[in-house]
């Protein structure tokens, strides 16, 4: 008899287990759609709820037993809820599984024939710019890049020309019809850039300027982002995110080399972080050699292993002489090594 009995309790107990996962289910689901709806919680209001709740207890669980599990209740709740909230991000396969191409005029980057980048660090003068440019134009170079803000470690070392630099870019790529890329650090910078240059970039210092990525979003103006010093591949693409989700999809990445303890080069070149990123959003991946290794060296090896990995572009830094370079003058190409380089990636047949 008591076998009986105890038969019955437990199929009502199971009976009851059920009603409440889907009690439980039920309530996750419309905490999810809550999630949609509502930007955060409200902490206060929520411990209102849980306080009325308390209140009208009458289970054999005393009031801090009873606290205890509605808490777990609802933190568990916060899951899906969260999940609501956060979409897939726009810069992810997730939501776009075609890749995004950039187009510079005719130049498309991420079309599937990888771009080569090439110019000084810095523009110094309309005469070094011009001499880059001619060399670029005669080697088939169709992008220059050239820093006109430049973001220096130390305030005693030369911090660019700025908009005056950006004019020299400017004169000399119509003069040779090439697109250009330069380094803008203010958003008060934005607009006035955009009259000049082709692509904005975003340097490795400014990867988590948000309201320089912000300002970024609101032009319609290509956009190169570098990965921080120090940046996990999440937190590049929460970067790229933040431009993208202000209406401007012209956006390319750029890996540039991470901080590690290797003393060997400059940086370290995440090379995996080309197929990762390649798998993980749809935007254009470029490499930049030079700031990733500071080795002129080790670059053709460098940008064949990036082009081979499945990069949409490569960087590189010239110098008509580089010993007499503001910046960067270590790991700067002058133009006879530059061709030779070119050439030893040419040669590889990885850059189209």
């Amino acid at each position: 008899m008591e076998q009986i009995h105890m038969e019955q309790l437990d199929e009502q107990l199971e009976r009851v287990d059920r009603q409440l996962l889907e009690l439980l289910s039920e309530r996750a689901r419309i905490a999810q759609q809550i999630g949609k709806l509502v930007e955060k919680s409200d902490p206060v209001r929520e411990k209102e709820k849980m306080e009325r709740l308390i209140a009208m207890n009458t289970s054999p669980y005393d009031q801090a037993t009873a606290r205890q599990l509605w808490g777990q209740i609802i933190q568990a709740s916060s899951s899906p809820r969260q999940a609501g909230r956060h979409k897939s991000l726009l810069v992810s396969r997730k939501s776009r599984n075609e890749d995004t191409v950039v187009k510079l005029g005719e130049i498309a980057v991420g079309g599937g024939k990888p771009v080569m980048v090439a110019g000084p660090c810095s523009v110094e003068s309309y005469k070094q710019v011009r001499e880059v440019a001619a060399a670029l134009k005669q080697a088939g170079v169709t992008v220059m890049r050239g820093g006109a803000f430049k973001p220096r470690t130390s305030p005693y070392e030369f911090q660019g020309l700025g908009i005056e630099g950006l004019k020299i870019l400017k004169e000399v790529a119509d003069e040779f019809g090439l697109k250009t890329i330069s380094e803008i650090v203010s958003p008060a910078h934005i607009e006035t850039a955009c009259q000049y240059i082709d692509v904005i970039q975003i340097g490795a210092r400014n990867m988590q300027n948000f309201e320089l990525l912000k300002a970024a979003g609101d032009v319609r103006v290509p956009i190169l982002l570098k990965r921080g010093i120090s940046a996990t591949i999440d937190e590049f693409m929460h970067a790229a995110e933040y431009i993208v989700s202000r209406g401007n999809r012209q956006v390319m990445l750029i890996e540039r080399g991470i901080r590690t303890y290797e003393k060997a080069t400059r940086n370290t070149l995440d090379i995996s972080a080309v197929p990762i990123l390649k798998q993980e959003s749809h935007l254009p991946v470029l490499v930049d050699v030079s700031h990733s290794t500071g080795r002129k060296d080790i670059l053709v090896p460098c940008a064949k292993a990036a082009l081979a990995a499945g990069a949409d572009g490569i960087m590189v830094e010239v110098h008509p002489n580089p010993a007499a370079a503001l910046s960067d003058a270590a790991q700067q190409l002058d133009i006879e090594q530059f061709n030779r380089f070119y050439a030893g990636v040419l040669q590889s047949g990885l850059l189209g």
